[in-house]
């Protein structure tokens, strides 16, 4: 079975969704997972698509089209599944008030102890009262076998409480 994730953005505007999904579904092929949403005002769509080799191909020129008719920009890329290591998946979560690099700052926690970032999703929101930024970060990370949870959980929040972060490291 051959995989094409896929990565189109533009104007946002009702009949995205359905236009991709029609064309994977009339090419027989499938889309296994994927993440939709609009950032900005633009609406940008990531899948993942599996199925034939020539589905995949004729898709391909398929979503070139659809491009070129609607004004989106988008990204097509032939790959293969990758076998899962050896890890136990944690929730991460951060909040604090919003400034830049925090996200830089907490990848940065992760990347230096070796441990991959599976999902993340960030957003900011105003606080209740005082219409304060504040930002959310929630990410899945994927600890590698080995590694104290326990202790990476107490590093984690010695961490953020030094860079005035609420954060957490939980098993799900």
């Amino acid at each position: 079975m051959a995989r094409a994730v896929i990565a189109t953005i533009g104007e946002d505007r009702p009949g995205i969704v359905n236009e991709l999904s029609q064309i994977v579904h009339e090419m027989n092929l499938n889309i296994e997972d994927s993440r939709m949403t609009v950032l900005g005002g633009e609406f940008a769509v990531l899948m993942s698509v599996t199925g034939g080799s020539v589905s995949l191909d004729m898709l391909e020129t398929r979503v070139k089209e659809l491009a070129a008719a609607s004004g989106l920009a988008y990204l097509f890329h032939t790959t293969t599944e990758v076998a899962a290591a050896q890890a136990s998946p944690c929730l991460v979560k951060v909040e604090a008030m919003d400034h830049p690099g925090i996200v830089h700052t907490v990848a940065g926690f992760f990347s230096g102890r070796g441990i991959n970032i599976r999902e993340l999703n960030t957003e900011t929101e105003r606080a209740a009262h005082t219409g304060t930024p504040i930002f959310n970060l929630t990410m899945m990370v994927e600890v590698p076998a080995g590694t104290d949870i326990v202790e990476l959980s107490d590093e984690f929040f010695t961490f953020c409480e030094e860079r005035n972060l609420d954060g957490t490291v939980q098993a799900p």
